[in-house]
């Protein structure tokens, strides 16, 4: 029978299939369903410093309600400190324990201090590792693309210096260079890069002329540009790499590998299929293997990437040159 297991960033996993942050995974018997259906390892859900933000001032507005509704009174009951993360801290300590499998939490935060704190945090819950979410809106013209990366590296290598368990980073691919700011993430002691965070992108409804908040699942489709940049990383940088977004058959696992990939992140393949298509995915990964004549992930991790490919330009053309010239590509009913 073909071996599924893969190392990502130390920690030794029964499958390259990773669940993913999400709304699934920071409940207990959820997390039991996604080991049992033999996934490798879980992301609990994100830690989010904006929603702990918003939760604090909800929780000051309202024990602050019936204050001063009298001269003689100032306030109407005990001054109770809101409690933060603690119940997410709480939350992730009791899935790793509960897990045999790698747990590995989820930090989003915005200023310095955050980070650094909850990262700590995180690492005291008994983790496996960390993974960190990077991103930025730019609101101001004059802010660059410079000054971004800049502050995120710095932060990135301030985060390793606290934290002793292995660390990755999920990445957006809005950089000027993606594979600039990967390469340059590698350096700063992180130990495997995601690629990609799929970020929330606003819609309007144009009949109602309102703003929309759709939860968008991804496509098959959707893997083809973390697809490309595995191809063109395998071999280049120390860290380990992780697809997601569009991964949602075991063939779809299969290609990631096959361009260099250590392992994937699932999570609308799930939200789609239901927790046991994890076991479904790991079958048809098994099967494509053994038909194939592989015994192990490593016997065809790379092969298809662009340092071992017989055309390593497939990876570095953005245009439809080989369409382009080799005519209609929509075949004959195309040009009708």
């Amino acid at each position: 029978m073909a071996d599924l297991t893969t190392d990502f960033m130390g920690l030794s996993m029964c499958s390259p299939i990773v669940v993913g942050a999400c709304e699934m995974t920071d409940k207990l018997n959820a997390v039991s369903e996604i080991e049992e259906a033999g996934a490798g390892a879980v992301v609990v859900k994100s830690l989010f410093e904006e929603q702990i933000q918003l939760e604090q001032f909800k929780w000051d507005e309202e024990n602050a309600m019936y204050d001063a509704l009298h001269p003689m009174m100032v306030t109407v009951g005990p001054h109770v400190d809101y409690p933060g993360p603690e119940a997410h801290m709480h939350t992730v300590k009791k899935i790793k324990a509960q897990s045999s499998i790698p747990v590995i939490a989820s930090l989003n935060a915005v200023t310095r201090d955050t980070w650094l704190a909850y990262a700590e945090r995180l690492q005291d819950t008994g983790v496996d590792a960390l993974e960190l979410n990077l991103y930025a809106s730019p609101r101001y013209a004059e802010h660059t693309a410079e000054a971004v990366e800049s502050a995120q590296l710095s932060l990135l290598k301030e985060v390793a210096d606290v934290v002793e368990i292995p660390i990755c980073v999920k990445l957006s691919a809005f950089y000027t260079n993606p594979l600039n700011m990967i390469t340059r993430v590698s350096s700063q002691g992180v130990d495997a890069v995601v690629l990609f965070n799929r970020l929330f992108q606003p819609d309007i409804d144009p009949e109602k002329e309102e703003s929309v908040y759709p939860f968008n699942l991804s496509t098959r489709e959707d893997n083809r540009l973390p697809l490309r940049f595995m191809g063109l990383l395998h071999g280049e940088i120390e860290a380990d790499l992780c697809a997601n977004t569009g991964i949602l058959e075991g063939a779809d696992v299969e290609k990631m590998i096959l361009a260099g990939a250590n392992c994937v992140e699932v999570v609308s393949a799930l939200y789609k299929q239901g927790i046991d298509h994890v076991a479904e995915m790991n079958g048809e990964l098994r099967n494509r293997m053994e038909r194939k004549g592989y015994s192990s992930l490593d016997d065809f991790r790379g092969k298809m990437s662009k340092r071992n490919s017989a055309d390593p330009w497939r990876y570095t053309r953005a245009q439809y040159v080989n369409l382009l010239m080799g005519g209609n590509p929509l075949g004959s009913e195309g040009g009708q």
